[in-house]
């Protein structure tokens, strides 16, 4: 087991675009994944694309979800999140694995982050995995490794689909579709029926299709850390 920490990457983004409408991380997709490595004995770091308050999105705040109401209420995640680092001072190579939690913030922050891009890279080629859930596979897309290829090029990979994304009002919100981004790259996108639970494991590159998808991509980094 390796015992460098786990990353944990929120968004910053609190606004769904030029909707106006409020959003922020989906709390299970860090709760979920972070109970399943943590009860496997790895330590937790979490950032934002940017220092400072990681907004969470008031749609994900159920504390009738047992892990979500532990992590809330008898754990320091808030007071982590209040005053979360941002990604631009931090080094792949400090970490055994990066996951890019979902919500809908990331669909405006995740993609163009650079300070994104190159952990995927520092990560991945220091032998580290790479982990997204949901919306969190939207940093995936425009990483390269150092050779110039896309990441998910000629990978397989799960995220929130397109046909997820038409049934919550989403595709006439969001700057991309993710699945479409994902696959003009290179990837090969394994979508399940809406909602379902869908994980896929190539490699090391594991991502998971939506919520229910969070702690199946947990208990398979925590399986692929050892």
């Amino acid at each position: 087991m390796s015992d460098k920490p786990i990353l944990y990457v929120v968004t910053s983004n609190a606004v769904k675009g030029a909707s106006g409408q409020p959003t922020g991380f989906w709390l299970s997709e860090l709760t979920h994944p972070m109970h399943e490595t943590e009860a496997a004995g790895h330590r937790s770091e979490i950032a934002a694309i940017r220092a400072g308050v990681a907004p969470v999105d008031a749609d994900s705040l159920n504390m009738d979800d047992p892990v979500n109401a532990h992590y809330w209420q008898q754990t320091d995640l808030q007071q982590r999140l209040q005053a979360a680092p941002g990604l631009g001072g931090l080094n792949g190579a400090d970490y055994s694995a990066i996951l890019f939690t979902g919500g809908y913030g990331t669909m405006w922050d995740f993609r163009e982050s650079l300070d994104a891009q190159r952990l995927i890279r520092e990560v991945y080629e220091n032998g580290g995995i790479v982990a997204a859930v949901c919306h969190g596979p939207a940093a995936l897309v425009d990483a390269k490794l150092s050779n110039g290829e896309y990441l998910v090029s000629g990978k397989n990979v799960a995220a929130f689909t397109n046909a997820e994304e038409e049934a919550t009002g989403g595709a006439k919100i969001v700057p991309f579709l993710l699945e479409t981004a994902l696959v003009e790259h290179g990837a090969k996108h394994h979508a399940a029926p809406n909602w379902a639970e869908n994980v896929v494991v190539d490699g090391r590159l594991i991502t998971g299709q939506n919520p229910a998808s969070a702690k199946g991509v947990g208990v398979a980094l925590a399986k692929a850390l050892g």
